[in-house]
């Protein structure tokens, strides 16, 4: 008797963290230095999130 069993590939508990939204800004114009720390966050930001995806990417595809 040949028993097949599928196993679901373990995504890594950080690949479950939502990312994190924009900044959100005032409704009045921002000073150049407001713009560059807002900006700076923000991208830092979506390099984590990147960073989350790629590993939940490369756990899926080490378990195929």
């Amino acid at each position: 008797m040949v028993r097949v069993e599928f196993l679901k590939p373990a995504l890594p508990a950080e690949a479950r963290q939502p990312c994190a939204d924009p900044v959100n800004l005032p409704d009045r114009s921002l000073s150049a230095r407001e713009v560059g720390t807002h900006w700076g966050r923000d991208r830092a930001n979506l390099r984590i999130c990147e960073q989350r995806r790629a590993s939940a990417v490369n756990a899926l595809e080490a378990a195929q």
